[in-house]
């Protein structure tokens, strides 16, 4: 399996963005595709995941209400809508995907690339 994440780029404090993480090869209905971010000198964190074969969605506290992760089947691809970005938000954000609910980072077995996301103050 490959994730290709896109949809970063430079935005201002209360501003919106979407990323996208399209995989290639079969996403089975017992996997969960999960978000991370890592900003500089700090450890990897996970925001957001979605187990894709009944839908249900986990956040991480602190997006909670501002970010919405969702999934398409017919795509094969994962979403982040992130809306009223903060400043705290800047990272690099990853897609991943695990057997199972997980937020250790450990525990995933495919990751993407990473897609920077800025948000200026």
């Amino acid at each position: 399996v490959q994730l290709q994440a896109s949809g970063g780029g430079l935005v201002q404090a209360g501003g919106s963005l979407r990323l996208s993480c399209a995989a290639s090869g079969r996403i089975f209905s017992s996997h969960f595709m999960g978000w991370f971010r890592q900003a500089p000198g700090k450890e990897r964190e996970f925001v957001a995941g979605i187990r894709w074969g009944n839908g249900y969605t986990y956040y991480t506290h602190s997006v909670k209400g501002r970010f919405t992760i969702s999934r398409s089947s017919a795509e094969n691809t994962v979403y982040l809508q992130m809306n009223s970005l903060k400043p705290e938000d800047t990272a690099i954000y990853y897609c991943a995907r695990a057997n199972g609910y997980e937020t250790t980072p450990q525990l995933y077995s495919y990751w993407g690339q990473g897609t920077k996301v800025t948000v200026s103050s």
